[in-house]
């Protein structure tokens, strides 16, 4: 099952993508008296409720919507810096003996098809194509051998990232409005028994620059999910993108930054595809 955000001419919602993938039957419109956005759902376990409306037709064409990011309220975004070893090592950096965490703010984000913008303050804009899931079950101090189960699904994540910021300041450097992306949609865990053996690939301008398998992640998801919790209770919607490979832009010579013109895109097999096209900040 595929779940999204999107907007119309009517306003902002959820849905499902149908069984042929051209529509979206709107649960906001169906489901949005009990459950008014796609975290209420997730909050209500009522991804079942969902499913049974699967059959029911499409109310929009993928063509006719304005995809938001999966989760556009989601209280956290977490972000795991330096998990491929190759990646550590492209950009000069000791392997971490912890995960190394920092957070993203819901506006650093935007929906599959929208404009990433690369800001006027640096023209160093880096790509970095990831593995990102959605919670879906609460929770503190979860087990590395349960950890699984609290996810609700997963999604290609864009961590957008101004290098010479972040070197100074990486809650900056990743945090630019509308640097990074995430979607097209979720698919739902049931469809994903391994997230550990999906194919990621990033292109620039249809030029492949990531090609790695998510096998390679140092830390798992249920190992990010156990160290998380720790600190911090887990809630329905919040989104944790888990890194990314070697092939960014700045680990390469001469550097090779994203301006506008391009397009971006982050395919994940199982996942869908996401893509944006850059823009100049405007003004």
């Amino acid at each position: 099952m595929r779940l999204l955000s999107f907007s119309t001419n009517a306003g902002d919602s959820y849905g499902l993508v149908d069984d042929d993938g051209r529509g979206v039957i709107d649960l906001g419109q169906r489901l949005g008296a009990k459950y008014p956005d796609l975290r209420s759902l997730l909050e209500a376990d009522a991804q079942a409720e969902a499913a049974a409306l699967s059959g029911n037709g499409a109310d929009h064409s993928l063509e006719d919507i304005t995809y938001l990011q999966v989760i556009p309220n989601a209280r956290r975004i977490i972000c795991i810096g330096l998990n491929y070893r190759e990646h550590a090592a492209e950009m000069g950096m000791a392997f971490p003996e912890n995960p190394s965490l920092f957070s993203k703010w819901p506006d650093a984000l935007v929906g599959h098809e929208q404009d990433v913008v690369r800001p006027t303050a640096s023209n160093n804009f880096d790509y970095e194509g990831e593995l990102a899931f959605i919670m879906g079950k609460p929770g503190r101090h979860i087990a590395e051998a349960n950890a699984l189960a609290h996810v609700a699904g997963y999604a290609p994540f864009l961590d957008g990232s101004l290098r010479d910021f972040q070197g100074h300041s990486v809650i900056a450097g990743k945090n630019f409005q509308h640097s990074g992306s995430c979607g097209p949609w979720m698919t739902t865990a049931d469809e994903i028994p391994d997230p550990m053996n999906l194919a990621l690939t990033t292109r620039l301008n249809g030029d492949v620059v990531q090609n790695e398998s998510t096998e390679q992640l140092y830390y798992t998801v249920p190992a990010i999910i156990a160290y998380v919790s720790k600190f911090t209770p887990l809630h329905p919607g919040d989104v944790i993108a888990t890194g990314t490979p070697s092939g960014v832009g700045a680990g390469r010579k001469p550097p090779l930054w994203m301006k506008p013109g391009d397009r971006i895109e982050v395919e994940i097999s199982g996942l869908g595809c996401l893509a944006n096209n850059v823009v100049a900040e405007a003004g």
